[in-house]
Protein backbone atom coordinates (compact mmCIF):
# COMPACT_ATOMS: atom_id res chain seq x y z
CA UNK A 1 0.00 0.00 0.00
CA UNK A 2 1.51 3.48 -1.40
CA UNK A 3 -0.97 5.59 0.85
CA UNK A 4 -3.63 6.08 2.77
CA UNK A 5 -6.97 4.29 2.51
CA UNK A 6 -9.04 6.97 0.71
CA UNK A 7 -12.52 8.63 2.35
CA UNK A 8 -15.38 6.75 2.17
CA UNK A 9 -17.05 7.45 -1.12
CA UNK A 10 -15.02 9.71 -1.87
CA UNK A 11 -11.76 11.25 -3.41
CA UNK A 12 -11.50 14.07 -0.51
CA UNK A 13 -13.25 14.06 3.11
CA UNK A 14 -16.39 16.10 2.82
CA UNK A 15 -16.03 18.47 5.87
CA UNK A 16 -18.82 20.15 6.49
CA UNK A 17 -17.91 22.94 9.39
CA UNK A 18 -18.05 26.69 8.21
CA UNK A 19 -14.70 28.33 9.19
CA UNK A 20 -13.81 32.23 9.10
CA UNK A 21 -16.58 34.93 7.67
CA UNK A 22 -19.22 32.08 6.71
CA UNK A 23 -18.89 31.22 10.53
CA UNK A 24 -19.64 34.41 12.05
CA UNK A 25 -22.41 35.12 9.21
CA UNK A 26 -24.06 32.01 9.75
CA UNK A 27 -24.10 31.86 13.93
CA UNK A 28 -25.49 35.14 13.45
CA UNK A 29 -28.48 34.39 11.17
CA UNK A 30 -28.88 31.17 13.04
CA UNK A 31 -29.94 32.86 15.89
CA UNK A 32 -32.95 34.09 13.87
CA UNK A 33 -34.33 30.78 12.52
CA UNK A 34 -37.07 28.25 14.09
CA UNK A 35 -35.01 25.95 16.73
CA UNK A 36 -34.95 22.38 16.64
CA UNK A 37 -34.17 20.96 19.55
CA UNK A 38 -31.43 17.58 18.73
CA UNK A 39 -30.71 15.13 21.22
CA UNK A 40 -26.97 14.15 22.64
CA UNK A 41 -26.62 11.30 19.21
CA UNK A 42 -27.85 13.41 16.87
CA UNK A 43 -25.13 16.51 17.61
CA UNK A 44 -22.45 13.37 17.80
CA UNK A 45 -23.99 12.98 14.41
CA UNK A 46 -23.65 16.81 13.35
CA UNK A 47 -19.81 17.09 14.59
CA UNK A 48 -18.83 14.46 12.31
CA UNK A 49 -20.59 15.72 9.27
CA UNK A 50 -18.70 18.50 10.31
CA UNK A 51 -15.34 17.42 10.56
CA UNK A 52 -15.75 14.68 7.91
CA UNK A 53 -16.09 11.39 9.51
CA UNK A 54 -19.20 10.61 7.95
CA UNK A 55 -17.89 11.91 4.03
CA UNK A 56 -19.38 11.94 1.69
CA UNK A 57 -22.94 12.70 3.89
CA UNK A 58 -24.16 16.17 3.68
CA UNK A 59 -26.81 15.96 5.87
CA UNK A 60 -29.64 13.79 7.28
CA UNK A 61 -31.25 10.96 5.55
CA UNK A 62 -34.24 11.02 4.12
CA UNK A 63 -36.97 8.74 3.79
CA UNK A 64 -35.39 6.71 1.02
CA UNK A 65 -32.23 6.49 2.64
CA UNK A 66 -33.30 5.36 6.22
CA UNK A 67 -35.49 2.79 3.99
CA UNK A 68 -32.18 1.21 2.22
CA UNK A 69 -30.31 1.68 4.91
CA UNK A 70 -32.46 -0.67 7.20
CA UNK A 71 -33.12 -3.44 4.59
CA UNK A 72 -29.78 -3.23 2.40
CA UNK A 73 -27.19 -1.05 4.26
CA UNK A 74 -26.92 1.47 1.11
CA UNK A 75 -28.36 4.73 0.70
CA UNK A 76 -30.39 5.73 -2.15
CA UNK A 77 -27.65 6.62 -4.18
CA UNK A 78 -26.35 2.91 -3.79
CA UNK A 79 -23.77 3.92 -1.38
CA UNK A 80 -23.01 2.16 1.29
CA UNK A 81 -24.07 2.55 4.72
CA UNK A 82 -24.64 0.65 7.59
CA UNK A 83 -26.72 2.65 9.99
CA UNK A 84 -29.43 5.15 9.39
CA UNK A 85 -28.15 9.10 10.27
CA UNK A 86 -31.56 10.69 10.54
CA UNK A 87 -32.88 13.87 13.12
CA UNK A 88 -36.32 13.11 14.64
CA UNK A 89 -38.61 15.63 16.19
CA UNK A 90 -42.20 15.87 17.64
CA UNK A 91 -45.38 16.21 15.54
CA UNK A 92 -45.91 19.52 16.69
CA UNK A 93 -42.76 20.89 15.98
CA UNK A 94 -42.59 19.10 12.23
CA UNK A 95 -45.78 20.73 11.75
CA UNK A 96 -44.64 23.92 11.85
CA UNK A 97 -41.77 23.47 9.36
CA UNK A 98 -41.97 24.46 6.00
CA UNK A 99 -40.20 22.10 3.08
CA UNK A 100 -37.21 24.51 2.04
CA UNK A 101 -37.11 26.13 5.40
CA UNK A 102 -33.70 26.81 7.30
CA UNK A 103 -33.76 25.97 10.83
CA UNK A 104 -31.02 26.51 13.80
CA UNK A 105 -30.40 22.91 14.99
CA UNK A 106 -29.88 23.35 18.73
CA UNK A 107 -28.20 21.17 21.42
CA UNK A 108 -30.93 19.90 24.08
CA UNK A 109 -28.54 19.43 26.77
CA UNK A 110 -26.02 22.35 26.56
CA UNK A 111 -28.61 24.62 24.17
CA UNK A 112 -26.17 25.78 22.19
CA UNK A 113 -26.44 25.72 17.97
CA UNK A 114 -24.58 23.14 16.58
CA UNK A 115 -25.61 23.39 12.69
CA UNK A 116 -28.31 25.11 10.62
CA UNK A 117 -30.26 22.70 8.40
CA UNK A 118 -32.62 23.46 4.98
CA UNK A 119 -35.85 21.09 5.79
CA UNK A 120 -35.98 19.23 2.13
CA UNK A 121 -38.26 16.64 3.61
CA UNK A 122 -40.89 15.15 6.62
CA UNK A 123 -41.30 11.68 7.26
CA UNK A 124 -42.30 9.11 9.40
CA UNK A 125 -40.66 5.70 10.37
CA UNK A 126 -41.68 2.27 11.64
CA UNK A 127 -39.37 2.24 14.56
CA UNK A 128 -39.89 -1.43 15.84
CA UNK A 129 -38.64 -1.83 11.92
CA UNK A 130 -35.78 0.28 12.50
CA UNK A 131 -35.02 -1.59 15.93
CA UNK A 132 -35.53 -4.99 14.38
CA UNK A 133 -32.92 -4.51 11.44
CA UNK A 134 -30.31 -2.59 12.97
CA UNK A 135 -30.36 -4.18 16.61
CA UNK A 136 -31.68 -7.56 16.03
CA UNK A 137 -33.95 -6.78 18.35
CA UNK A 138 -37.27 -5.09 19.69
CA UNK A 139 -36.48 -5.86 23.64
CA UNK A 140 -36.89 -1.97 25.68
CA UNK A 141 -33.99 -2.72 27.51
CA UNK A 142 -31.54 -2.87 24.52
CA UNK A 143 -29.80 1.02 25.10
CA UNK A 144 -29.88 1.31 21.44
CA UNK A 145 -33.68 0.27 21.09
CA UNK A 146 -34.51 2.14 23.67
CA UNK A 147 -32.94 5.11 22.45
CA UNK A 148 -34.48 4.95 18.86
CA UNK A 149 -38.67 4.49 20.64
CA UNK A 150 -37.77 7.50 22.61
CA UNK A 151 -37.23 9.73 19.48
CA UNK A 152 -39.79 12.01 18.08
CA UNK A 153 -42.42 10.93 15.84
CA UNK A 154 -41.24 12.68 12.22
CA UNK A 155 -37.82 12.92 10.66
CA UNK A 156 -36.28 15.49 8.98
CA UNK A 157 -34.67 15.43 5.72
CA UNK A 158 -32.03 18.09 4.39
CA UNK A 159 -28.34 19.27 4.09
CA UNK A 160 -26.87 21.15 7.16
CA UNK A 161 -24.00 23.53 7.73
CA UNK A 162 -22.19 22.86 10.83
CA UNK A 163 -21.23 25.60 13.44
CA UNK A 164 -19.89 24.07 16.22
CA UNK A 165 -17.79 20.90 17.43
CA UNK A 166 -18.94 21.45 20.81
CA UNK A 167 -17.05 20.72 23.94
CA UNK A 168 -14.59 18.24 22.55
CA UNK A 169 -11.70 19.98 21.11
CA UNK A 170 -11.43 22.09 24.56
CA UNK A 171 -12.69 18.96 27.21
CA UNK A 172 -10.84 16.66 25.32
CA UNK A 173 -7.69 18.94 23.59
CA UNK A 174 -4.55 16.06 24.41
CA UNK A 175 -6.64 13.28 22.46
CA UNK A 176 -9.37 15.02 20.10
CA UNK A 177 -8.94 14.94 16.41
CA UNK A 178 -10.57 15.60 13.36
CA UNK A 179 -9.94 13.16 10.04
CA UNK A 180 -8.04 15.79 8.70
CA UNK A 181 -6.02 15.55 11.59
CA UNK A 182 -5.39 11.94 11.78
CA UNK A 183 -4.24 11.96 8.49
CA UNK A 184 -1.95 14.49 8.43
CA UNK A 185 -0.36 12.57 12.11
CA UNK A 186 -0.24 9.55 10.12
CA UNK A 187 1.74 10.91 7.03
CA UNK A 188 4.22 12.47 8.89
CA UNK A 189 5.33 9.29 10.88
CA UNK A 190 5.26 7.66 7.51
CA UNK A 191 2.64 5.01 8.68
CA UNK A 192 0.59 3.91 5.68
CA UNK A 193 -1.08 0.39 7.01
CA UNK A 194 -3.12 2.04 10.11
CA UNK A 195 -5.08 -0.18 12.59
CA UNK A 196 -7.63 1.48 14.66
CA UNK A 197 -8.74 0.12 18.31
CA UNK A 198 -12.52 0.81 19.17
CA UNK A 199 -12.69 1.77 22.86
CA UNK A 200 -15.28 2.49 24.86
CA UNK A 201 -13.35 0.86 28.21
CA UNK A 202 -9.75 1.37 28.94
CA UNK A 203 -7.94 -1.08 28.38
CA UNK A 204 -7.26 -4.56 30.08
CA UNK A 205 -4.30 -7.22 29.05
CA UNK A 206 -6.91 -8.40 26.81
CA UNK A 207 -7.02 -5.00 24.93
CA UNK A 208 -3.57 -4.51 25.30
CA UNK A 209 -2.87 -8.18 23.79
CA UNK A 210 -5.06 -7.51 20.69
CA UNK A 211 -3.15 -3.79 19.90
CA UNK A 212 0.38 -5.44 20.71
CA UNK A 213 -0.64 -8.12 17.87
CA UNK A 214 -1.69 -5.46 15.56
CA UNK A 215 1.28 -3.42 15.71
CA UNK A 216 3.34 -6.76 14.97
CA UNK A 217 1.63 -6.28 11.40
CA UNK A 218 1.21 -2.85 10.43
CA UNK A 219 2.68 0.69 10.49
CA UNK A 220 0.51 1.86 13.86
CA UNK A 221 -2.32 2.05 16.07
CA UNK A 222 -4.62 4.50 16.68
CA UNK A 223 -6.15 3.81 19.57
CA UNK A 224 -9.93 5.53 18.71
CA UNK A 225 -11.52 6.18 21.96
CA UNK A 226 -15.54 7.02 22.35
CA UNK A 227 -15.71 10.15 23.67
CA UNK A 228 -19.87 10.54 23.40
CA UNK A 229 -22.43 8.83 26.17
CA UNK A 230 -22.50 5.92 27.57
CA UNK A 231 -24.94 3.79 29.44
CA UNK A 232 -24.74 4.23 32.77
CA UNK A 233 -22.59 2.70 35.28
CA UNK A 234 -19.29 2.56 32.30
CA UNK A 235 -16.39 4.61 32.80
CA UNK A 236 -16.51 8.56 32.04
CA UNK A 237 -14.11 9.60 28.86
CA UNK A 238 -11.71 11.54 30.65
CA UNK A 239 -10.97 8.57 33.00
CA UNK A 240 -10.55 6.27 30.64
CA UNK A 241 -8.60 8.43 28.26
CA UNK A 242 -6.15 9.04 31.37
CA UNK A 243 -5.83 5.12 31.68
CA UNK A 244 -4.97 4.51 27.99
CA UNK A 245 -2.28 6.94 28.38
CA UNK A 246 -0.69 5.86 31.48
CA UNK A 247 -0.86 2.24 29.62
CA UNK A 248 0.63 3.72 26.38
CA UNK A 249 2.99 5.34 27.91
CA UNK A 250 4.41 2.34 30.13
CA UNK A 251 3.63 -1.11 27.78
CA UNK A 252 4.18 0.31 24.40
CA UNK A 253 6.89 0.65 22.30
CA UNK A 254 7.38 4.71 21.62
CA UNK A 255 5.63 5.53 18.60
CA UNK A 256 3.84 2.70 17.53
CA UNK A 257 0.23 3.96 19.09
CA UNK A 258 -1.29 6.94 19.38
CA UNK A 259 -4.07 7.92 21.09
CA UNK A 260 -7.53 9.92 20.27
CA UNK A 261 -10.88 10.37 20.24
CA UNK A 262 -14.27 10.75 18.62
CA UNK A 263 -17.70 12.61 19.33
CA UNK A 264 -19.95 10.24 19.06
CA UNK A 265 -22.74 7.98 21.50
CA UNK A 266 -21.89 4.32 21.42
CA UNK A 267 -25.12 3.07 19.42
CA UNK A 268 -24.81 -0.57 20.71
CA UNK A 269 -25.54 -1.68 17.90
CA UNK A 270 -23.11 -5.01 17.57
CA UNK A 271 -22.53 -5.78 14.21
CA UNK A 272 -24.29 -3.10 12.51
CA UNK A 273 -22.13 -0.76 14.14
CA UNK A 274 -18.94 -2.75 14.02
CA UNK A 275 -19.27 -1.50 9.80
CA UNK A 276 -20.40 2.21 11.25
CA UNK A 277 -16.41 1.63 12.87
CA UNK A 278 -15.03 0.34 10.22
CA UNK A 279 -16.47 2.87 7.65
CA UNK A 280 -15.69 5.95 9.75
CA UNK A 281 -12.11 5.05 10.57
CA UNK A 282 -11.96 5.18 6.67
CA UNK A 283 -12.14 9.01 6.82
CA UNK A 284 -10.09 8.71 9.35
CA UNK A 285 -7.52 7.29 7.70
CA UNK A 286 -7.28 3.59 9.18
CA UNK A 287 -6.56 0.68 6.49
CA UNK A 288 -7.52 -1.83 9.24
CA UNK A 289 -10.03 -2.03 12.05
CA UNK A 290 -9.65 -4.37 15.61
CA UNK A 291 -12.52 -6.47 15.68
CA UNK A 292 -12.48 -8.58 19.28
CA UNK A 293 -15.34 -10.48 20.63
CA UNK A 294 -19.38 -9.11 20.79
CA UNK A 295 -17.62 -5.95 19.16
CA UNK A 296 -20.04 -2.94 19.87
CA UNK A 297 -22.08 -5.22 21.74
CA UNK A 298 -24.87 -5.34 25.23
CA UNK A 299 -25.51 -8.12 27.69
CA UNK A 300 -26.50 -11.00 25.04
CA UNK A 301 -28.27 -10.17 22.20
CA UNK A 302 -25.34 -11.03 19.63
CA UNK A 303 -23.42 -13.93 18.74
CA UNK A 304 -19.75 -13.36 20.18
CA UNK A 305 -18.18 -13.24 16.62
CA UNK A 306 -21.38 -11.47 14.89
CA UNK A 307 -19.37 -8.77 14.12
CA UNK A 308 -17.20 -11.15 12.31
CA UNK A 309 -19.30 -12.88 10.08
CA UNK A 310 -21.25 -9.83 8.99
CA UNK A 311 -17.93 -8.50 7.23
CA UNK A 312 -18.75 -11.91 5.06
CA UNK A 313 -21.81 -10.45 4.06
CA UNK A 314 -21.38 -7.29 2.56
CA UNK A 315 -20.58 -6.41 -1.05
CA UNK A 316 -16.65 -6.78 -2.42
CA UNK A 317 -15.62 -3.30 -2.14
CA UNK A 318 -18.02 -1.98 0.18
CA UNK A 319 -15.28 -0.41 2.44
CA UNK A 320 -11.79 0.51 2.29
CA UNK A 321 -10.81 -0.82 6.11
CA UNK A 322 -10.50 -4.06 6.20
CA UNK A 323 -11.72 -6.25 9.50
CA UNK A 324 -8.63 -7.43 11.76
CA UNK A 325 -10.71 -9.98 12.99
CA UNK A 326 -9.20 -11.47 16.53
CA UNK A 327 -10.69 -14.43 18.93
CA UNK A 328 -11.55 -14.96 21.99
CA UNK A 329 -8.42 -14.27 24.07
CA UNK A 330 -7.68 -14.64 27.71
CA UNK A 331 -4.87 -14.80 30.27
CA UNK A 332 -3.48 -18.75 30.61
CA UNK A 333 -1.86 -19.46 33.73
CA UNK A 334 -0.09 -22.69 32.12
CA UNK A 335 0.84 -20.44 29.28
CA UNK A 336 2.09 -18.38 31.24
CA UNK A 337 0.42 -15.07 29.68
CA UNK A 338 -1.88 -13.73 27.12
CA UNK A 339 -3.05 -16.18 24.16
CA UNK A 340 -6.55 -17.01 22.22
CA UNK A 341 -7.87 -19.94 21.17
CA UNK A 342 -5.85 -20.64 18.08
CA UNK A 343 -2.78 -20.69 20.15
CA UNK A 344 -3.44 -21.53 23.65
CA UNK A 345 -3.93 -25.40 23.69
CA UNK A 346 -5.06 -26.25 27.57
CA UNK A 347 -8.26 -26.30 29.26
CA UNK A 348 -10.84 -23.26 30.00
CA UNK A 349 -9.90 -24.17 33.76
CA UNK A 350 -6.36 -23.12 33.55
CA UNK A 351 -7.50 -19.44 31.63
CA UNK A 352 -8.81 -16.23 33.09
CA UNK A 353 -11.43 -14.49 30.21
CA UNK A 354 -11.29 -11.03 30.61
CA UNK A 355 -13.73 -8.35 30.23
CA UNK A 356 -14.67 -4.40 30.35
CA UNK A 357 -17.61 -5.27 32.12
CA UNK A 358 -15.75 -7.62 34.77
CA UNK A 359 -13.27 -5.17 35.41
CA UNK A 360 -16.12 -2.60 36.28
CA UNK A 361 -17.37 -5.38 38.58
CA UNK A 362 -14.80 -5.99 40.71
CA UNK A 363 -13.48 -2.36 40.89
CA UNK A 364 -16.75 -1.18 42.11
CA UNK A 365 -17.48 -3.55 44.68
CA UNK A 366 -14.19 -2.75 45.93
CA UNK A 367 -12.88 -6.36 45.38
CA UNK A 368 -9.07 -6.87 44.05
CA UNK A 369 -8.66 -6.83 40.77
CA UNK A 370 -5.77 -9.78 39.55
CA UNK A 371 -2.81 -8.71 38.43
CA UNK A 372 -3.20 -10.91 35.25
CA UNK A 373 -6.11 -8.67 34.43
CA UNK A 374 -5.06 -5.23 34.30
CA UNK A 375 -1.89 -3.16 34.87
CA UNK A 376 -0.80 -1.67 37.70
CA UNK A 377 -0.73 2.08 36.57
CA UNK A 378 -4.05 1.38 34.61
CA UNK A 379 -5.42 0.14 38.40
CA UNK A 380 -4.58 2.65 40.17
CA UNK A 381 -6.31 5.59 37.80
CA UNK A 382 -9.30 3.49 38.34
CA UNK A 383 -9.62 3.40 42.15
CA UNK A 384 -8.69 6.48 42.22
CA UNK A 385 -12.26 7.35 40.49
CA UNK A 386 -14.23 4.68 42.10
CA UNK A 387 -12.84 5.81 44.78
CA UNK A 388 -14.95 9.12 44.06
CA UNK A 389 -18.42 7.61 44.28
CA UNK A 390 -20.60 7.47 46.93
CA UNK A 391 -21.98 3.77 47.61
CA UNK A 392 -25.87 5.27 46.34
CA UNK A 393 -24.38 6.55 43.56
CA UNK A 394 -22.96 3.31 42.30
CA UNK A 395 -24.70 1.35 39.20
CA UNK A 396 -24.94 -2.31 39.48
CA UNK A 397 -23.07 -3.85 37.51
CA UNK A 398 -24.45 -7.34 35.88
CA UNK A 399 -22.33 -9.65 33.97
CA UNK A 400 -24.36 -10.94 31.44
CA UNK A 401 -23.94 -12.43 28.24
CA UNK A 402 -20.44 -13.43 27.01
CA UNK A 403 -18.84 -11.29 29.88
CA UNK A 404 -20.36 -13.88 31.62
CA UNK A 405 -18.33 -16.41 31.13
Amino acid sequence: MSKLVSPHGSDELKTLLLEGDALVAEKARAETLPKVMISSRESGDVIMMGIGGFTPLDGFMTHADWQGVCDGMKMANGLFWPIPITLSTDTSVADNLSLGQDVALVDAESNEIMATMTVTEKYSVDKAHECMMVFKTTDIEHPGVKMVMAQGDVNLAGPVKVLSQGRFPTDFSDVYMTPAETRALFKKKGWKSVVAFQTRNPLHRSHEYLVKIAIEICDGVMIHSLLGKLKPGDIPSEVRVNAINALVENHFVEDTVIQSGYPLDMRYAGPREALLHALFRQNYGCSHLIVGRDHAGVGDYYGPFDAHHIFDEIPEGALETQPLKIDWTFFCYKCGGMASMKTCPHEASDRLLLSGSKLRKLLSEGDDVPAEFSRPEVLKILRAYYSTIAEEDKVEVKLSGHSAR
